[in-house]
């Protein structure tokens, strides 16, 4: 829009501003230039799409305030083309158009959660209740069928399903059903059970989480990794390797794997999968320090076990306090939660040691609450000295 048609020459750049940063992204032909990048992904579609509610409800409380004045031909200018460009997003991507559509896509992600969950279960119940009766051909048979079926039924519902709900229901009973190939085809033809399977679920889940977008089948093969890098860690040093757990130190190599993949991978196509990996490498680090923090045996380092215990406990905050930086400055709100969540329980764990037995219990939890308080206030200061993201995108 001119500059000549706002009432306020001091307010001219920041509607400006605005104007940027609600039209960065647009879909070919749907603006007069055609030249800005089409979305990659649903999320980037329909954060599009609450671009320009958003937009829309600004303008007209501007207008109200009587900052800006439009014409009608303006105001229907602006209406239409932001129709043309949600209608776009919507013959593209399953976005909701509205508060009433977001509301319905929540419950339909419930729901299709938990139908994944109870078909999962259904079949693997199915198979045991019959397996017994069923010969070795038969066994062998429909092992193959099941998992070859179910990966046939993924990619044809994947074709025609445009929401993506039924895709990942049916994906997750894919998954299942190639765990139960692998695991009963070493009991038919009684092969020693070893961590060799976690690789073959891991390379299925990450192939069908990667194919159907779907971040809880990530999770699940990123776990199969994490645990067969612990377990290979434990057989280096002579544990068998069902007992990797014992060492919680075993897990560290796979933190360091799985915290670094999506800084050598580029994850820009696929909304959500760059958290899930930075998740699950910072659990697989927190989680075993928590636990030498309290269990110093448990360690390798040839120490005393009080000695590993203050070690960790101080490895513990200085990670998360690390982490919580690096979040920071990398606008990673994951790793910020995440980290402040356990340099919490740290604190409260050490508090624990430190005043459980000595202090009556109303001043114990008096001290937890003051605590926590601090803690806010200086999460409150760190958040009010950044630029906001309007400053952000209007200085780029």
């Amino acid at each position: 829009m001119p500059a000549s048609q706002f009432s306020n020459g001091a307010k001219i750049e920041t509607i400006k501003g605005i104007g940027v940063i609600y039209a960065r992204r647009d879909i070919p032909g749907s603006h007069p230039g055609g030249n800005v990048a089409e979305p990659l992904t649903r999320v980037e579609a329909q954060a599009r799409a609450e671009q320009i509610r958003v937009f829309a409800l600004e303008l007209a409380h501007l207008e109200a305030s009587q900052v800006v004045s439009l014409s009608d031909e303006q105001r229907r200018s602006i209406h239409e083309h932001h129709q043309s460009v949600i209608a776009s997003l919507s013959d593209q991507f399953d976005i909701d158009r509205d508060m009433r559509s977001k509301q319905l896509s929540l419950g339909m992600r419930i729901a299709s959660l938990l139908g994944a969950i109870a078909l999962a279960a259904s079949v693997f119940f199915l198979f045991y209740q019959f397996w017994g009766r069923l010969g070795t051909g038969l066994q062998i048979t429909t092992l193959i069928g099941a998992s070859s079926l179910t990966y046939w039924a993924t990619l044809r519902i994947r074709r025609k399903d445009d929401t993506g709900y039924f895709t990942k229901l049916a994906a997750l009973v894919t998954f299942v059903c190639f765990v139960l190939n692998i695991q009963m085809m070493g009991e038919i033809f009684n092969i020693t059970p070893s961590d060799k399977a976690l690789l073959p679920w891991a390379a299925y889940a990450v192939l069908l989480a990667y194919m159907c977008d779907l971040r809880l089948l990530l999770a699940a093969g990123l776990l199969c990794i994490t645990a067969f890098i612990a377990a290979r860690a434990g057989e280096f040093q002579g544990l068998y390797w069902l007992d990797f757990g014992e060492r919680p130190e075993n897990f560290f190599p796979a933190a360091i794997v799985m915290f670094i993949i999506p800084l050598l991978l580029n994850q820009a196509r696929y909304a959500g999968f760059a958290q899930i990996y930075r998740l699950m490498g910072l659990l697989s680090f927190f989680l075993p320090v928590l636990v030498l923090a309290h269990w110093g045996d448990g360690s390798y380092l040839a120490l005393q076990p009080q000695t590993i215990e203050h070690l960790y406990q101080a490895l513990g905050f200085l990670s998360t306090g690390a982490a919580t930086a690096l979040g920071i400055r990398k606008h990673w709100p994951d790793v910020v939660n995440t980290s402040v969540t356990f340099f919490i329980v740290f604190l409260y764990t050490k508090f624990y040691d430190w005043w459980w037995e000595l202090m009556p219990k109303y001043l114990f939890f008096l001290m937890l609450g003051l605590t926590a308080l601090l803690t806010l206030f200086v999460l409150r200061r760190l958040r009010s000295e950044g630029p906001t993201d309007l400053q952000t995108k209007v200085s780029a």
